[in-house]
């Protein structure tokens, strides 16, 4: 935002404990302060930790007011997460102009309640637009960053980054930012047979399960083919030259997958998380219903999970149907439209 409308001073509010401030800080994004505010979920937790939210909220709103009253901001982007309802509340009190962002295709519960508060909802893809009321959404695509677009065309140099060889094909396997030991268990079960097939492996593991994931590979001997399996706690910098590298992926279904697989035209089997809030349900049928993805549920990822890498890897027509149709789906300048509705609702844009 700050690139295309330079006179804006940024100033970011999380939750008191949060994830938020090593993100902040990789992401090198120029926030003027990072505050922080108590808050608590109050829909599926008992009684007593339900009380302890509600406590949390009410403190929280009181620190929102402060916060208000010192930085007098112009408008509000909230992205969901219990952290946003003091925020926003404290912001329609005041009668600062509330702008959500929704990343997934169906609003959680607190994007749910703060609808009612925003004036407007930024909305990652149009089918999002039956939860708000009408004229209230504006598709926006979701906002990625520069380093992400900036690698899509570079497959040749993200094929040398990982060392890889530019004749075989590169399945990527991940399970979001902080892994999946779901997916790991399964793609490390059918390793040999991938191996086996010519396959190479870019595997992000997560840092909670890097040990127990390395050890189950351990466990396979040495098998043949090893040499093409790469494994890594995490990327952060290094995932957008993973996804430029890639033939296909295996991954859960969050909001990012709407993005990121669309932009550089990625064909991808979706493991929606089996236990949470539907919503990665909904990404994942999303993408597949188009097209450009196949959803595979995670209790029948034992039998089916092989059968679908080789359906896919071993047909180049639909592999490229796939990538075609995710490309379709792409919305390139995501941040740079939710930026805009933004500055519209502020004030600083006609």
């Amino acid at each position: 935002m700050c690139a295309h409308f330079p006179e804006t001073t940024l100033h970011f509010v999380g939750a008191v404990g949060g994830m938020e401030r090593p993100l902040l800080e990789k992401s090198g994004l120029p926030y003027a302060s990072h505050d922080e505010v108590q808050s608590g979920p109050i829909h599926g937790v008992n009684p007593l930790r339900m009380a302890r939210s509600l406590v949390k909220l009410s403190v929280g709103t009181r620190q929102s007011f402060r916060l208000l009253r010192r930085y007098r901001p112009h408008a509000i982007l909230s992205t969901g997460g219990w952290v946003s309802f003091p925020v926003s509340l404290a912001a329609r009190l005041r009668r600062v102009p509330i702008v959500i962002y929704l990343p997934d295709i169906e609003p959680g519960l607190t994007i749910k309640v703060l609808r009612h508060l925003a004036r407007k909802v930024a909305i990652t893809v149009p089918d999002s637009e039956r939860y708000f009321r009408r004229g209230q959404t504006v598709v926006t695509g979701y906002p990625l960053r520069a380093g992400v677009v900036a690698a899509v065309d570079r497959r040749d140099e993200a094929v040398a980054h990982f060392r890889l060889d530019p004749a075989r094909q590169t399945l990527l396997v991940w399970g979001g930012s902080l892994g999946s030991r779901a997916i790991n268990i399964g793609v490390i079960s059918i390793l040999p047979q991938l191996l086996a097939d010519g396959v190479q492996i870019i595997h992000v593991t997560g840092a909670t399960d890097r040990d127990r994931a390395a050890q189950q590979v351990a466990e396979l001997g040495l098998i043949e083919g090893l040499d093409r399996y790469r494994a890594f706690e995490y990327l952060h910098e290094d995932m957008a030259l993973a996804l430029a590298a890639a033939d296909l992926t295996i991954c859960r279904a969050g909001a990012s997958t709407l993005g990121e697989f669309t932009l550089f035209g990625l064909p991808s089997i979706l493991i929606p998380l089996a236990y949470s809030w539907r919503y990665q349900q909904i990404n994942a049928e999303y993408l597949a219903s188009r097209g450009a993805a196949v959803h595979l549920p995670e209790e029948r990822m034992a039998t089916d999970l092989l059968p679908a890498v080789r359906a896919i890897l071993n047909d180049p027509a639909r592999r490229s149907a796939m990538r075609e149709t995710a490309r379709s789906l792409a919305r390139p300048d995501g941040a740079l439209n939710v930026a805009r509705v933004v500055a519209q609702v502020a004030g600083v844009m006609a």
